[in-house]
């Protein structure tokens, strides 16, 4: 099996929202990268450390097979030609759910390398009010 590249940071976060929706591990393993020092926070989770701890999570996530829906906005990002942050606000629901999500808040870090942008980090945590003004759409200075 070919493993993807992904040319830019965003594809890499298209292709991990894509697995998440999809609750599929194999995809989602494919989006980060194989460094032993990758980070996942899922929402009220604990620090995970290390490519297997990171995989046992979405195994365990994705063991129901459930699909979901799932939208991105507000994306905010930063980086160079070798790392990239973004910053999101995410609404995953279980599908035919009417109720409008919580939101998330979520930063993705992806680093440039010899096979393509990967993952290297996701911190995911429930945002306190979407009303907040630091939430609004609009033009955002990063520093």
């Amino acid at each position: 099996m070919n493993k993807p590249v992904y040319t830019t940071a965003l594809e890499a976060e298209t292709a991990f929202y894509d697995a998440l929706a999809r609750s599929d591990l194999d995809a989602m393993m494919q989006v980060w990268s194989e460094d032993d020092e990758v980070v996942c926070i899922h929402p009220d989770g604990a620090r995970l450390v290390g490519l297997r701890a990171v995989h046992e999570s979405w195994r365990q996530l994705f063991s129901g097979g459930t699909r979901l829906t799932v939208s991105v906005s507000q994306r905010v990002t930063a980086g160079n030609s070798l790392l990239a942050t973004h910053n999101v606000i995410e609404h995953v629901a279980l599908p035919g759910d009417d109720r409008m999500p919580p939101p998330m808040i979520a930063t993705n870090i992806y680093a440039s390398g010899p096979h393509g942008w990967k993952m290297i980090m996701h911190h995911a945590s429930p945002a306190p009010e979407i009303h907040h003004a630091g939430m609004q759409d609009g033009p955002r200075i990063v520093h």
